[in-house]
């Protein structure tokens, strides 16, 4: 390779990461402008509740949640309330099996799942899942999750600091 070669291939390739480079700086400042975010919520929910109404499904399980009459109660009532609180939300409760409450989060028409829900659930690929938090009341060693809606990652990520606040993880 002759010493012109070799500047031209080394020329071209500066002007390549240039390029590069440019389009990254172009891209950002673009996106920026548009307002996004990071986390994001592709269907709002975040937004959504806050200041509003949070749509919380409870599946009862024994130390935990307990329905008797019209309103749940139980460590993780207590928890959900105090989130909702930190989000000038009030909350609206649906009672329901798990299987259910699944499919009303997959079908919009609740915003968050409590209950017995374990950092072994097998709806992970259906709902967004929190970390797990063993220091609930009533917990018994088991790593509880909240679950949302899938891919509503502002509201899972606002969640979960209010938890490690809370409970710790």
């Amino acid at each position: 390779m002759t010493v012109r070669r070799a500047r031209h291939i080394h020329a071209r390739s500066a002007l390549r990461s240039a390029a590069a480079t440019a389009t990254i700086a172009f891209a950002a400042v673009l996106t920026a402008g548009c307002g996004i975010t990071v986390p994001t919520d592709p269907n709002g929910t975040l937004d959504a509740v806050s200041g509003g109404t949070i749509r919380v499904g409870v599946s009862p399980d024994p130390g935990l949640v307990a329905v008797d009459g019209e309103q749940p109660h139980g460590p993780l009532v207590d928890v959900t309330e105090d989130f909702a609180d930190s989000i000038d939300a009030r909350i609206d409760w649906t009672v329901s099996a798990e299987e259910t409450l699944i499919s009303d989060l997959e079908s919009g028409d609740i915003d968050l799942a409590i209950g017995g829900f374990t950092d072994g659930t097998p709806w992970t690929d259906r709902a967004g899942i929190t970390r797990g938090y063993k220091n609930i009341e009533g917990a018994d060693g088991r790593s509880l999750v909240f679950l949302v809606p899938l891919g509503e990652n502002a509201f899972l990520s606002r969640l979960e600091v209010f938890l490690d606040g809370e409970v710790g993880s």
